[in-house]
Parts: C-alpha cells; sequence; structure tokens
C-alpha cells in the first residue's frame, strides 16, 4: 500500500497538468500575431471588387479569403483555450515590421483601381505572404503544439504557393 500512494499522487499529479503543457510560447506568438496578420489580408482581399481588378486578382483574393477565414477562427480558439496573458508589446506590436502592410500602403491599395490596383495589391501581397511564412516557419521551428505546427505547415504551402503565382502575374 505504502508503494501505491507514491505512484497514485504523481499519475494524479500528471494528469493535472495534462493541459498546461500541450503548449509554449511559440505557439502563443504564432496565434496572437497571425490573426491580425490573417485579418490585414482578408481587408487587402476586400478591396478588390471595388478596385477594376482583373479576374486573376479577383479569383486570387477569393481563394485567399476562402483560406484565411478557417485558420483565424482556428487560431482564435486555441486562444480561448490557452487563456493566455496578453503583455505589453505582444500581438501586433511585437511583430516584424515588414510582415504587415503600413497604414499608408493600405491607403495606396485602397485609392487605386484597375492595372495600378492590381500590380501594386500582387507586390503587397507577395509581401504579406512573405511575413506569414516567416511567422510559420518560426512556429514549425519553436513551437510546441502538434496542431498550430501542422497549422503552420499548411499556411507555407498554401503561401508560398500563392506566392508563386502571384509572381507568375507580375510578369
Amino acid at each position: 500500500m505504502r508503494l501505491l500512494a507514491p505512484l497514485l499522487a504523481a499519475v494524479l499529479l500528471l494528469a493535472g497538468c495534462g493541459g498546461d503543457t500541450d503548449h509554449n510560447e511559440a505557439d502563443i506568438d504564432f496565434a496572437q500575431q497571425m490573426v491580425p496578420h490573417h485579418e490585414q489580408a482578408l481587408a487587402m482581399a476586400d478591396l478588390v471588387d471595388d478596385a477594376g481588378a482583373s479576374a486573376e486578382v479577383r479569383d486570387l483574393a477569393a481563394q485567399v479569403a476562402k483560406n484565411q477565414r478557417p485558420e483565424i477562427r482556428t487560431l482564435k480558439a486555441w486562444l480561448d483555450d490557452w487563456d493566455p496573458p496578453d503583455p505589453p508589446g505582444h500581438g501586433m506590436a511585437h511583430m516584424r515590421e515588414d510582415s504587415m502592410m503600413s497604414d499608408f500602403r493600405m491607403n495606396q491599395l485602397a485609392a487605386a483601381t484597375g492595372t495600378e490596383f492590381d500590380r501594386l495589391w500582387l507586390k503587397s501581397m507577395i509581401q504579406h505572404h512573405e511575413g506569414a511564412v516567416t511567422m510559420a516557419e518560426r512556429e514549425m521551428r519553436d513551437g510546441e503544439n502538434s496542431e498550430a505546427i501542422d497549422l503552420a505547415h499548411d499556411i507555407t504551402r498554401t503561401q508560398v504557393r500563392e506566392i508563386d503565382l502571384m509572381k507568375e502575374l507580375l510578369r
């Protein structure tokens, strides 16, 4: 009986900790940074219809929105489950400057039309996607949560493919 008590205590301790060890700070950073990043991509996609964009750019914007809306829901659900603290300087302010478009660039994009819009949207979205790939690579390297790492792989695969398409459209 004396041998069972420490074993039972260890099992109970490990069972109580299970939910706390399924993610780390890199996973939290990934989710907190990717949500506003994807939301900005949706804002960019929303500009396409009123800008007289080409059919190719409209189709690509629709694909971006289709891919990123469910990813945002997933990321937000993880953050709700993980309930991380939100320290100052975290989230968007903590992101690399080149991963998000500036307000100035967003205003330029919103004011553009036709071929000028297409060119600016493609160049901006390439840069935006490259920022997402960098964040996803960081998650794959430093993250612990297998679902977050899988999502990072999916984001990388999808966005690299879209970058290649956008570069082709610019030619």
